[in-house]
């Protein structure tokens, strides 16, 4: 059901959706969702991150990138392959449905509602799901928030509107609350890079003592404000680094829980040797992960022609898991390209 036609009318009441999914699930090993949604609901439980969802957030996770057909159609054969490599291959816990890497920007509003509906229908309570919103007034985005509740997501992504900073503290405050009525959230810290330091922690801190449905943060920033976020959050949310180890290497002393992985998606061993460094605290074995993968691969992705999700979608259809092709006006690799991305990607024991 696209997400423009739900109605608030026709959401069912918490206590009645809680009572009915919590039959349905039984002893699953997400039976976490539910308690992760109770403690949002329920105005006196403390402003702290269930345990459950944080070890659901830890470690590597995947951003989704949507596949398509040459002829610009959702692939959802690739999107079924793509989602059991990371689940079963990539042994994700969680899989998070981004507005970048699940180009939004070349999607309409139904179309994002039914991406988030065969990702949910696909990952069958196999891991935590995450399914972003649009940058959508609080009204629709209670209104998406409902509809992902239905689908059986875990958690929104909710970024709030803010052009040109339009948004006050307390409207945004308003805004996470009225969203966390239907479903736990997961802060994005991006629209605030724009805002400043004492803008953001000012923010931060009344989400964590006012706003118990929030429950985790992907951080977009990176660099001194994020280790300050994270100061602030750590007991509150799960935080992850929102792309490449080394974002997460600038987090993990301020109490990063995990973080987005691009490896995940295509060499997995690479993505969980750098957390195992980790949690064996050995930073050196860690760094040399980034030295000898992170660093190389994003240089030359980003470098490609179409940059980096041209890339990556390339490498999906070297893995056999979906087709290089993305909505017009967005560039897909040549047949030059991908000879040559897959050149880069042997000889650097990446593939």
């Amino acid at each position: 059901m696209p997400c423009h036609r739900v109605l608030h009318s026709g959401f069912p009441s918490r206590r009645r959706f809680l009572q009915g999914a919590a039959a349905a699930l039984g002893g699953s090993m997400w039976s976490l969702t539910q308690a992760t949604k109770s403690r949002a609901a329920s105005p006196a439980s403390p402003s702290s991150c269930p345990p459950e969802v944080r070890a659901a957030l830890s470690g590597p996770w995947p951003s989704f990138r949507t596949p398509f057909t040459r002829d610009g159609e959702i692939d959802q054969a690739a999107l079924a392959r793509m989602l059991d490599f990371q689940i079963e291959q990539g042994k994700a816990k969680a899989v998070i449905v981004t507005p970048g890497d699940s180009l939004y920007s070349i999607l309409t509003d139904d179309e994002i509602a039914d991406l988030a509906k065969m990702v949910c229908r696909h990952v069958r309570n196999r891991a935590f799901v995450v399914i972003a919103g649009r940058e959508w007034w609080t009204g629709k985005m209670v209104q998406f928030a409902g509809y992902c509740t239905q689908i059986g997501a875990d958690m929104v992504m909710a970024i709030p509107p803010d052009w040109p900073q339009s948004g006050t503290i307390d409207t945004f405050v308003e805004y996470y609350k009225a969203v966390s009525e239907q479903i736990p959230i997961m802060f994005n810290s991006g629209y605030l890079g724009r805002r400043g330091t004492e803008f953001t922690l000012e923010l931060v801190g009344r989400l964590c003592d006012e706003v118990p449905g929030v429950m985790a943060m992907k951080d977009d920033i990176s660099g001194n404000l994020t280790r300050r976020i994270c100061l602030r959050a750590h007991d509150h949310w799960a935080l992850s680094a929102g792309g490449q180890k080394q974002n997460h290497m600038n987090m993990h002393p301020y109490g990063a829980d995990g973080y987005l992985s691009t490896f995940i998606t295509f060499n997995p061993e690479i993505a969980w040797r750098y957390w195992a460094a980790i949690e064996q605290g050995d930073l050196e074995a860690a760094t040399g992960v980034i030295r000898d993968y992170d660093m190389p691969f994003f240089d030359y992705v980003i470098g490609v022609r179409g940059s980096f999700d041209a890339a990556m979608h390339g490498i999906y259809e070297l893995m056999g898991l979906a087709t290089r092709h993305r909505r017009p006006p967005y560039h897909a690799l040549t047949d030059q390209q991908m000879e040559e991305l897959g050149d880069f990607l042997r000889r650097n024991k990446m593939l």
